[in-house]
């Protein structure tokens, strides 16, 4: 799941939790009026944090697309061997 898979996940959420959505942006408006250094400093860390795990999520990925393919190449081998 790349960047745009997560952008669509969360819209797909705001469209169908509305009320939630509102509150959590009100939430985050006041956290950010109140206390905008910690907000930023939160924002930057989940920032930091989301990166990672795309980083992983896309070196997975990678591999398990190359064993996706070696496995039917290994069938055709078996196959032309019997």
């Amino acid at each position: 799941m790349g960047l745009l898979g997560f952008v669509n996940d969360l819209v797909f959420f705001a469209q169908n939790h509305t009320v939630i959505a509102i509150v959590v942006a009100l939430g985050l408006l006041i956290f950010l009026y109140r206390k905008p250094k910690l907000f930023f400093t939160l924002l930057f860390i989940g920032l930091f944090v989301m990166g990672v795990f795309y980083m992983i999520t896309k070196m997975a990925g990678s591999g398990s697309e190359g064993k996706k393919r070696l496995i039917p190449e290994e069938d055709k081998q078996s196959n032309n061997i019997r």
